[in-house]
């Protein structure tokens, strides 16, 4: 029996989490990389995100990931519309309700967020504000990750999600991956730096 592999994917903007679809859409399966059969994502980014993707071929990581005993951190850079007030950020870091299927709302958990200066680290994806158009960079990090909730979260204290990067979860991160590109890690390193 063949070794399950692990694998971390920078995904770009304008390309949906899967390999297979019914949409004309790009795909995972347009990545330059030879996945092994049976490779799926560990939970998704909607189109328009960026940012980290875990891609395995062992079927049990998704529950340990999502459904163990211990809460796993993300983290999340997100460039928002307009400037942010202290009073907005000590909200979201309190929790807000969003809006959740079949007309139901949910309240988000506490979590760590703070402003930080423009990442100089992350790479140019073709957005271009208006000149005029200001602008803050958020740092979120959260334990959930339900129903769109990061710009869900920014729409409620009425700031539009320019634009939305998972740089990382737990300790694996896109830091050294451009998008589109894939690195290999070991299982011991997979599991290790997520803490499973």
């Amino acid at each position: 029996m063949n070794a399950d592999r692990y694998f971390l994917l920078n995904k770009p903007m304008n390309m949906v989490s899967q390999f297979v679809s019914t949409h004309q859409v790009q795909l995972l399966s347009n990545i330059d990389f030879n996945f092994p059969v049976g490779t799926h994502a560990i939970g998704r980014l909607d189109q328009m995100s960026e940012g980290l993707i875990l891609l395995t071929t062992n079927k049990k990581v998704t529950k340990l990931l999502f459904q163990g005993t211990r809460p796993h951190v993300r983290t999340y850079l997100v460039q928002v519309k307009n400037k942010v007030n202290q009073d907005t950020l000590e909200q979201l870091r309190t929790g807000v309700t969003i809006s959740a299927p079949n007309g139901t709302t949910y309240t988000t958990t506490p979590y760590h967020i703070e402003l930080i200066d423009p990442p100089k680290h992350l790479w140019d994806n073709g957005l271009q504000l208006h000149e005029n158009q200001q602008s803050d960079w958020l740092r979120i990090e959260l334990t959930e990750g339900k129903f769109h909730q990061v710009r869900k979260m920014v729409a409620t204290m009425h700031h539009r999600c320019i634009r939305l990067v998972r740089w990382s979860i737990e300790e694996l991160t896109v830091e050294s991956i451009a998008p589109g590109e894939v690195q290999e890690v070991s299982e011991d390193y997979f599991f290790k730096a997520l803490n499973l």
